[in-house]
């Protein structure tokens, strides 16, 4: 059985004998051919790397990488080209002079490599002399940045600090424009795309790959990639594959059903790990910024399920103005699920790309107002409860929750005073729960508010706030508008469960159900 190349991003190593590796290089002969400066943003741990130096050493002309590959009877083998490689992926800078100084230990490995005397003090000024430099003993050279925003993601809750870390950056991103002329191919990839008038500057002519239905698959696994090179792996009677799809499947970056793929990363652990279903990606990274914008912005967390973005919205963004919809997508936490208009302009409609996202993201969100330990007994709590069909007493666990949320919290945060808030913090729980939650469920006579579809039963929630209504009122809305007929094929019980809150007094004021 092939080895997993867990934690492997060069291609030299992972082209050892008996390692899985899936065959992308048709982008870079595509790339190559097509264009010259290149953008592209993916999720972290979503193969980046591995891409960007398997384009490193077909410049180097290293055919011996590609023997049975595509690119080996598609690329001229005849010419090299000298690469000039940064990597920002490695550790953390949080000052412009920590930066200044990463750069600086760039730029003096090339120079001690091609013997280069340095004349220049300034960023700017020793890059341009860099590429001149190289240039003068070969035709034309290649420029590939990784993680090219890292610096700035790893200060993002720090604006004014983010902000310094862009100008730094802008110091050598904004010399490639200069030397077209010394240039034969370029590209840049990061989590996020950032403004290019802020950042890039001159360098407003990167073709940006990250939405184009062409380079869809250039990061991760279709589900062909997954049950071709992988065949071995899955044979196994235990992995169900409609539950994998489920879990790591549904990145979608053009919106086709087609193109959808699976997270890398999860695939591997999944493999290495017995086959166990987990959070592996989510775990990499805790999204504390991002629960802190969704807090702060009063974010009706339900609507995660489907948010409807114009492209423009995102294709960029800067430390000044985050919006928080294009964050979780050029994060990963949210992906397309289709493509429609918004009047002249294409727009996306937004969701959660799979369980594992799903149900993880919204574990964090239930802490808001809470701790992680008390998040956790909740949590607990509900899951027993709906296992046990005990809906009236989710009232007592919410009232008990939201009462033991601390006041100076309430006084100090203006989510609190937040319609949706409760509602929020409900969905939260039951997301993070794992099963199949559905918000805004549409049926012929209108909308429910939340479904839980579960292995033995089907739950429709609807909630009230007082000064609208009551849990009873919930329930007969439920009824009359006959929103359980959607279920009836299901041929399981269906619980009915209507809840209350009142603002005023921040909590759960009435929880009822019925069974049919």
């Amino acid at each position: 059985m092939k080895r997993l190349p867990i934690g492997i991003s060069t291609l030299a190593e992972i082209r050892a004998p008996n390692y899985v590796f899936v065959d992308k290089t048709r982008h870079v002969a595509n790339l190559v051919s097509a264009g010259k400066y290149y953008f592209l943003s993916r999720p972290r741990r979503f193969g980046k790397s591995l891409f960007l130096d398997t384009l490193k050493q077909a410049f180097l002309g290293r055919k011996d990488l590609f023997t049975g590959l595509y690119l080996e009877q598609n690329w001229d083998w005849n010419k090299s080209y000298p690469v000039i490689h940064f990597d920002f992926g490695a550790g953390i800078v949080q000052s412009r002079h920590e930066l200044d100084i990463k750069i600086g230990q760039f730029l003096d490995e090339y120079y001690s490599k091609y013997a280069i005397e340095n004349i220049y003090e300034d960023i700017s000024g020793r890059f341009s002399y860099l590429i001149r430099s190289i240039a003068e003993n070969n035709p034309q050279l290649v420029i590939l940045i990784d993680e090219y925003d890292k610096p700035i993601l790893d200060n993002i809750i720090n604006p004014a600090q983010a902000a310094e870390m862009r100008d730094g950056l802008k110091n050598l991103y904004s010399v490639i424009k200069s030397h077209d002329e010394y240039i034969k191919f370029v590209l840049l990839t990061g989590v996020s795309k950032f403004s290019k008038v802020s950042l890039f500057s001159g360098l407003n002519i990167l073709d940006d790959l990250s939405l184009d239905p062409n380079y869809a698959d250039i990061c991760g696994y279709t589900q062909g990639e997954l049950e071709q090179e992988f065949a071995e792996h899955l044979a196994d009677g235990q992995v169900d594959k409609a539950k994998l799809k489920l879990w790591y499947n549904g990145y979608n970056f053009a919106g086709n059903e087609e193109q959808k793929v699976y997270n890398p990363f999860d695939i591997l652990l999944f493999c290495s790990k017995n086959y166990d279903y987990r959070s592996y990606w989510f775990e990499t990274a805790t999204p504390t910024f991002l629960v802190r914008l969704i807090e702060s912005e009063q974010y009706y967390i339900p609507d995660l399920e489907e948010v409807l973005v114009p492209e423009s919205s995102l294709s960029s963004f800067d430390v000044d103005e985050i919006t928080l919809t294009t964050l979780l997508f050029q994060t990963g936490y949210l992906t397309i699920k289709r493509v429609t208009q918004l009047g002249t302009q294409r727009a996306y409609v937004l969701g959660y790309p799979n369980l594992e996202v799903k149900a993880s993201l919204n574990d964090k969100l239930a802490t808001i107002g809470t701790s992680l330990q008390r998040k956790d007994q909740v949590l607990g709590k509900v899951a027993g409860l709906f296992l046990s069909n005990k809906f009236a007493d989710l009232k007592s666990i919410f009232s008990s929750h939201f009462a033991s949320i601390p006041h100076d919290w309430y006084r100090n945060n203006n989510i609190a005073n937040y319609e949706g808030f409760y509602a929020s913090i409900v969905y939260s729980y039951l997301a993070a729960l794992g099963y199949d939650l559905r918000a805004e469920d549409t049926t012929n006579q209108g909308r429910i508010d939340l479904t839980m579809i579960m292995p033995d039963k089907v739950i429709i929630l609807e909630f009230k706030l007082t000064k609208y209504g009551s849990a009873s009122e919930a329930l007969e809305q439920i009824k009359a508008k006959g929103y359980a007929s959607k279920y009836l094929a299901e041929n399981k019980p269906i619980y009915l469960v209507g809840i209350s809150f009142d603002a005023e007094s921040k909590n759960v004021v009435e929880c009822l159900y019925e069974k049919i």
